[in-house]
């Protein structure tokens, strides 16, 4: 397939969000019969999935602090049921089990689930908690939980072939997709306001409307963009701040214990919640029994026959030195994705310990394999879907992204002249216009 000269829907990223942006634009198109399909391009500088998309661990849920993050991933969770074949989906629900420092806000969001008919059970008090966890797994012994909030919707995919089955449904509703097409570059308008053709290593293409879904590599095309780099954020008490950072970097932490999957499962055989614990007690090494840390700490976990063993992550870190060249190539050679963190390794596999006795000593079956990457995360490290230049749509998902399965299909409906509700609270404007979202007590910055 060759580099056409003009189209009018081009998507630069083929990923979560720019297939489903393209397929659900398709679909749409053809049911009001004023477009073509083959109107949709997306362009991608190395494959389907090759990025973010393609290593995330894969766990869809609704376990969010904030009202709008909730809102919108209940609509998620429903595209995600929407075709569970496809999309190599599994239905087990998730478990958000937390320490009393968290016991109140997990209680709103349990609160605001209900509210909002997302179906969920809350257990509160200690031996409750431990009681509803023996009943999954006899081994269960993480100290300290005084709340366990399970979801009965959620749970995970299988990362890359979910994208292979969503751009399948792309091709299938018309859409052209083309891997092996950098972007360098925009042209513009003679005012400035437009973005009239966008330049690539292939050649020039003239476009009425781009849209942006590049995960990580967004402040690449931020800067593309001439948008800025440094904001003014007014923070919910209503003070202004000045210069602030529009992107930073963090670290994300996961990896395979390489045990048969049937390992991880739940006491009665069958698939177990995604599992994700914060724990404010002491954390010791599960290899030679020194303190790991004494401070907040997360991880979350599953039997995942996708990636051959027990999967998870824990809190990520921030980069201290938000260098450019990350930015533009997370999942690079370069990149800390390829460094194997012993620190890491053994803080997950003693956490896990710390859970289940079952993990004791598992950390010689960790699978020695890159995993994780660097996340671009915005100001308040919540997404951004916006337009900017007239005819630019940026999904900048600071790295919520491969759950979000619904945002393409709301962007979409935004294309084709409906506003989303639910897109609403995540306008660039909410920086400068104090409209922030509130922060719970998780360890996790997205949470």
């Amino acid at each position: 397939m060759t580099l056409p000269r003009h189209v009018k829907y081009l998507i630069i990223g083929a990923g979560i969000h720019g297939l489903s942006t393209a397929y659900h634009l398709a679909s749409s198109l053809k049911a009001k019969g004023n477009g073509a399909a083959a109107d949709i391009l997306v362009v991608d500088k190395t494959d389907i999935a090759a990025g973010a998309s393609g290593i995330a661990c894969g766990v869809v849920r609704n376990n969010y602090y904030q009202p709008a993050m909730r809102e919108l991933m209940a609509a998620c969770v429903e595209e995600w049921e929407s075709d569970p074949e496809a999309y190599h989906y599994h239905s087990v629900g998730y478990m958000q089990i937390s320490p009393e420092s968290m016991h109140a806000d997990v209680a709103e969001i349990a609160a605001q689930q209900r509210a909002i008919g997302y179906e969920s059970e809350f257990i509160e008090g200690e031996a409750d908690c431990t009681r509803y966890m023996r009943g999954l797994f006899d081994d269960w012994q993480a100290p300290g939980i005084t709340s366990v909030l399970h979801e009965k919707r959620g749970g995970y995919a299988h990362n890359k072939a979910s994208m292979l089955g969503l751009a399948d449904k792309a091709r299938g509703a018309g859409v052209r997709i083309l891997t092996g097409v950098e972007v360098k570059g925009f042209g513009f308008g003679a005012n400035s306001k437009a973005v009239t053709s966008v330049e690539t290593d292939q050649g020039s293409i003239d476009v009425d409307q781009v849209i942006v879904a590049v995960g990580p590599w967004v402040p690449r095309i931020w800067e593309m963009l001439d948008l800025p780099e440094r904001i003014d954020v007014k923070d919910l008490e209503g003070t202004l701040h000045h210069d602030v950072d529009m992107w930073r970097f963090w670290c994300l932490q996961e990896g395979t214990i390489a045990v048969e999957p049937s390992y991880g499962m739940a006491d009665d055989g069958s698939m177990p919640p995604v599992i994700h614990v914060d724990s404010d007690e002491p954390l010791y090494s599960d290899v030679d029994g020194k303190l790991i840390t004494d401070e907040m700490w997360g991880i979350y976990y599953k039997p995942d026959f996708n990636f051959g063993g027990v999967q998870g992550g824990a809190t990520p870190y921030k980069v201290k030195t938000a260098v450019p060249e990350v930015a533009i190539d997370p999942y690079g050679p370069e990149s800390p994705e390829f460094v194997v963190d012993e620190a890491f390794r053994e803080m997950w596999c003693s956490a896990l310990a710390h859970c289940q006795s079952r993990y004791k000593g598992q950390i010689g079956h960790w699978l020695d394999e890159p995993s994780g990457g660097i996340g671009a995360f915005a100001a308040d490290n919540f997404p951004v879907f916006d337009r900017f230049r007239e005819n630019c749509y940026v999904i900048a998902d600071s790295n919520h992204g491969y759950k979000m399965m619904a945002v393409g299909k709301l962007v979409a409906d935004e294309l084709m002249g409906r506003e989303s509700a639910l897109l609403e609270p995540f306008r660039f404007s909410r920086f400068a216009e104090g409209r922030l979202h509130p922060v719970s007590n998780s360890p996790f910055p997205w949470s």
